[in-house]
């Protein structure tokens, strides 16, 4: 038995090492948000963060998690959203980024770590930072605009509303102040 923290909770998984920590998060835990893409960590579907660093979960085996925090699109939703989760995914809606959404929870987590890493990604950062998630319906341009989008809300934002660790939870979203 192994403890992981996922999404801020300790839980049992009962898998082998070798076990890709895609398939412990869909199959044992329910947490059904990562997609399976391709399996060979070239699409990004796939993608969780471990410890805050986007992380392809498809070719991660359950060994090599070890202490770190595990963090599902799951985790970046509901009531364990920070500022800027919440930023990016109100931004997704506003600018109407999905097509058929397959890659969206992938692409979310990426947008997600940049704008937590930097608070004014250039074009060029935000393309890089999104290099290697493939979006089958080449939503490409909305999936820019709509980080372009959160990072204009992160920036409206208090500092102190925008951090997961220590700060508020709240987002000036929250109560309409943006």
């Amino acid at each position: 038995m192994i403890m992981l923290s996922v999404n801020g909770k300790q839980v049992p998984v009962d898998a082998a090492a070798d076990t890709p920590l895609l398939w412990v998060l869909r199959d044992q835990l329910g947490l059904t948000g990562t997609k399976y893409g391709c399996g060979i960590a070239i699409c990004g579907a796939c993608i969780v963060h471990l410890d805050g660093v986007p992380t392809r979960s498809c070719v991660t085996p359950l060994s090599s998690v070890g202490d770190r925090k595990v963090t599902t699109i799951e985790g970046v939703s509901g009531p364990l959203a920070d500022g800027v989760s919440r930023a990016v995914q109100e931004a997704w809606v506003k600018v109407e980024t999905p097509q058929c959404g397959y890659c969206q929870s992938g692409q979310v987590m990426v947008a997600v770590a940049l704008l937590r890493s930097n608070k004014t990604p250039s074009d060029a950062d935000i393309d890089s930072a999104m290099n290697g998630n493939v979006c089958r319906c080449a939503t490409y341009l909305r999936i820019r605009a709509a980080i372009q989008e959160a990072t204009r809300m992160v920036q409206a934002a208090a500092p102190s509303t925008l951090t997961a660790e220590g700060g508020s939870d709240r987002h000036p979203l929250d109560d309409g102040l943006a």
